[in-house]
């Protein structure tokens, strides 16, 4: 069976970047399109979507935190932030949207395309056992091999980061993770990220099993990180 090319839409105002985004990532063998502004990339993403998107903060009629807050009110589409100034409010605030992952300008093509292929990997490739199949934390399920997760009945969608967390949360439900080694599961040793974006992540995690009844769902270990909660819709 043929494997299809995977696709990324780069989105910025700056043409210079966009071309230089375009000439690395298909020299890694993916498919490319640009949009120059927020209302071109959701027209472009209405009309095909791409398998992850890149797109820039800092943008002319709409900017790229409006573009992924519309984008995550569909789906779970992956972005890749790009940030003009290293600003640690618009990073959280993009990891809080649900972006998967932010690079700062200047950055180096080949680290965009690093990234890229990571989420691309993580999205695209089924987990590692152990376990096969479904992980059940009382009224939580995480179905691994699609990447879906559901609270009871009701689904409930998770970006790829952050179904990371959850299942290696869950695949060892009586261990404290630090922070150092949420990041060490998920993106593997060496990653640069910051407690920060693993605390913002987590926020909106709790924010979304919140919203169907799921309160317990990780717990906060004071001075050493974090660890799975019981998982029974207990409010605290």
């Amino acid at each position: 069976m043929a494997i299809m090319q995977r696709s990324v839409l780069v989105v910025d105002d700056d043409p210079h970047i966009r071309d230089l985004l375009t000439f690395a990532l298909g020299k890694a063998g993916l498919a490319t399109r640009e949009a120059g502004d927020g209302e071109q990339a959701l027209a472009s993403i209405d009309a095909q979507q791409p398998d992850l998107v890149i797109l820039d903060i800092n943008m002319p009629r709409m900017d790229g935190i409006e573009v992924c807050r519309r984008i995550r009110a569909q789906g779970d589409l992956p972005v890749l932030f790009l940030s003009s100034r290293d600003d640690e409010i618009d990073r959280i605030l993009g990891i809080e949207l649900g972006a998967d992952d932010y690079v700062v300008k200047p950055f180096s093509p080949r680290e965009v395309v690093a990234r890229v292929a990571a989420i691309l990997r993580r999205v695209n490739l089924a987990p590692p056992p152990p376990p096969p199949g479904a992980v059940r934390v009382g009224r939580l399920s995480l179905d691994t091999d699609g990447w879906r997760s559901s609270w009871d009945d009701t689904s409930v969608p998770l970006t790829v980061t952050e179904f990371g967390i959850v299942k290696a949360l869950a695949a060892n439900p009586r261990q404290v993770f630090t922070r150092d080694a949420i990041i060490d599961r998920i993106h593997g040793p060496g990653f640069a990220l910051t407690d920060r974006t693993i605390d913002s992540h987590i926020r909106n995690l709790r924010a979304k099993f919140a919203a169907v009844g799921g309160n317990d769902v990780i717990e906060t270990r004071a001075g050493v990180g974090y660890q799975m909660g019981p998982c029974l819709g207990v409010r605290h």
